[in-house]
């Protein structure tokens, strides 16, 4: 195959996400990539020394177009709901990297820039020390589990469906629980989450 005298990380990162969009995170491999990029597939290894570093440059491409400037003279807790609902979009529209988003957080250039902007903020709401990083784990594990639960676990509701259909006998509250959760939309849940969990959030005394 013709292969493309020099490549940028932005044109190896955007045929990897344009084989996990089409064919899902499990169809992800060098071969596919340089598939993808009509080059073989050992060349690949030219710009990049294996898969996780290609993983890596998939994150950041996600991630990088994530707004991350704030409205100034806003409450800290609304700062971070607008940071926890702009992230959401961002990995909704490619939702087969979440798995990749969470493994590769530390990793990711601009991941690490939006955790630092959450990390602001909650300095501002005067959080400082062993309190922010509490606050901040908090935040971005309520955040991963929601999206792999939305576009993972969920199973597009089949899961909740047969909770619902299970003896009230012996599990009465699942059972009315799940029945009452098939009619919260996704967003009305993650939007109340997110309230919930910024409720709970105070700054030590």
């Amino acid at each position: 195959m013709p292969r493309p005298r020099s490549l940028t990380t932005a044109d190896l990162a955007t045929a990897a996400l344009a084989v996990i969009d089409r064919d899902g995170l499990a169809a992800l491999t060098m071969r596919a990539v340089a598939q993808e990029l009509r080059m073989a597939t050992m060349a690949l290894y030219r710009y990049v020394a294996d898969r996780e570093q290609l993983e890596v440059l998939v994150v950041d491409l996600v991630m990088d177009p994530l707004d991350l400037s704030l409205p100034a003279g806003t409450d800290w807790r609304d700062r971070l709901s607008l940071l926890l609902h702009r992230m959401r979009d961002a990995v909704a529209a490619h939702p087969e990297t979440v798995p990749l988003v969470l493994r590769h957080r530390q990793a990711s250039v601009a991941t690490m820039r939006y955790i630092e902007t959450t990390l602001a903020v909650l300095t501002d709401g005067g959080f400082d020390g062993a309190a922010r990083v509490i606050a901040q784990r908090a935040i971005i594990s309520f955040l991963l589990g929601f999206l792999q639960n939305e576009h993972y676990a969920s199973l597009r509701g089949q899961g909740t469906a047969a909770m619902a259909a299970m003896s009230t006998d012996e599990f009465p509250l699942l059972v009315r629980t799940a029945g009452e959760a098939r009619s919260i939309s996704v967003d009305d849940e993650f939007r109340g989450g997110v309230e919930i969990v910024l409720r709970g959030l105070r700054p030590p005394d």
